[in-house]
């Protein structure tokens, strides 16, 4: 029996590669698995100080990104050098030579090969699964169970629009939809499993659907989730939106959110900047922040109250005191309740990278520190109007009362002694707002 440990740094896709890949090594045969596809069972552990193996998966979009990874694979080999390391994810695809010469590592596993690992931590040769000849096809991942109380299904991977500053595309290669019927089933499993809510996630969730057969949006598979599950599920399970870029934002998304009944009142939007220059040089161009200020206003006529996040990176080469102040101007004018800021990391390989007026690191640094007071002020803003509303919808993440409500704010509920489940949605009525947590008791 092999004894496994899963380490994952980055982002929800490979959380959920990850959950795919523990659930094989476990036995569990799902969707076109048989449990004798693995010659040798395993077993999952919580320490990696007791694993005989143990899968990095791994993420590059930035440079601390990389050196989390590195640090972590020498952690894991100091504290455990007779473990077998296995690395995979996106920094395995763009710079797998270097990682393998890593302490403890026996193998790398690039992010086009990742599906390999499904049929066993020993498995591998088998020819890319991720971008055969022309057409890139989506890799047989696929959950019933997993280890948060908000589980993420993959609709979408990999990414057609080359970003300047992105190494992306390079690391998981072309879009590539999931078709909706596999959707509509795993949705439909971790119903049946107890799952209360799930983050329908991608990576460009505005390229899904361009490959299936008939074309579709992101919307329309939403929609069709809606139709399928509402019926039953409405008030009793939701649905909660992972990055969605702004030219997504448009009157179909409206006319979809207007009738929905379980996707959370929350949104959250891949900004960048708030200058149409700067956006430009980032290859960013389809989109202008004045059409996220329209579409956000016009949601407030279907949320009267809603969370809205933005990836907001600043620093890129070439952006002036006055662009960085468009951005400022432009978080200011829209209705953030958080958001995610990152001073511009070079990653090699991307044109932003050779562009010869990169912004000073000091610099970027510094505009980050002023973006993230005006986010953060806007952020305890919103929290103390929640504290003001009469009933929040919070999901119970674990025993202890911590949860997330509707809005995507951090939440505890006070049970008062009585048990909490997790996964659960419990009605609550918010009674204070202690170190960024609404304290709330169930009603």
């Amino acid at each position: 029996m092999i004894r496994f440990y899963t380490a994952t740094l980055g982002c929800k896709i490979n959380q959920y590669e990850t959950r795919s890949i523990a659930e094989a090594w476990c036995g569990n045969s799902g969707r076109g698995r048989s449990p004798e596809a693995i010659a040798e069972k395993a077993v999952e552990v919580d320490d990696p100080s007791c694993a005989d193996v143990i899968l990095v998966n791994s993420c590059a979009v930035t440079a601390n990104a990389v050196s989390d990874l590195r640090q972590s694979v020498r952690r894991f080999y100091r504290d455990n050098p007779e473990a077998r390391i296995i690395i995979t994810g996106c920094a395995a695809q763009v710079m797998g030579d270097d990682l393998a010469e890593l302490p403890g590592v026996v193998r790398v596993v690039a992010q086009e090969n990742k599906a390999e690992l499904l049929a066993g931590p020993d498995a591998g040769g088998a020819a890319s699964t991720a971008d055969q000849g022309s057409d890139p096809v989506f890799m047989p991942f696929h959950i019933s169970e997993y280890d948060r109380a908000r589980p993420v299904v993959k609709v979408q991977d990999g990414c057609s629009h080359r970003c300047t500053f992105c190494i992306v595309p390079l690391a998981r290669g072309r879009s590539v939809s999931r078709p909706v019927a596999e959707i509509e089933n795993e949705v439909g499993r971790l119903l049946a499993a107890g799952f209360r809510e799930m983050i329908l996630s991608g990576v460009n969730l505005r390229h899904f659907g361009r490959d299936l057969l008939p074309r579709q949006d992101f919307w329309s598979m939403v929609a069709h989730l809606e139709a399928t599950f509402a019926g039953q599920w409405a008030g009793r399970a939701r649905f909660r939106i992972s990055s969605l870029e702004p030219g997504q934002l448009d009157n179909h998304a409206l006319d979809v959110l207007a009738e929905s009944r379980l996707v959370c009142p929350q949104l959250h939007v891949s900004l960048q900047s708030g200058d149409p220059q700067v956006l430009k040089r980032m290859g960013r161009g389809h989109y202008s922040p004045e059409q996220a200020l329209d579409f956000c206003d016009k949601l407030r006529d279907i949320w009267p109250e809603y969370g809205l996040g933005a990836d907001l990176l600043v620093g890129f080469p070439g952006e002036t005191e006055e662009q960085f102040e468009n951005t400022m101007d432009v978080c200011r004018r829209l209705p953030l309740t958080y958001g995610h800021v990152f001073p511009y990391s070079q990653r090699p390989g991307t044109p932003a990278a050779k562009m010869t007026d990169q912004v000073d690191v000091p610099v970027r640094k510094q505009r980050a520190a002023r973006l993230r007071a005006v986010v953060n002020e806007k952020k305890k803003a919103f929290l103390q109007h929640l504290g003001t509303l009469p009933e929040l919808l919070v999901l119970v993440q674990d025993e202890s009362g911590k949860g997330i409500c509707e809005f995507y704010a951090p939440c505890r509920i006070q049970a008062g002694g009585c048990t909490l489940r997790p996964r659960s949605l419990v009605r609550c009525r918010p009674v204070e707002l202690c170190s960024g947590v609404l304290q709330c008791v169930p009603v």
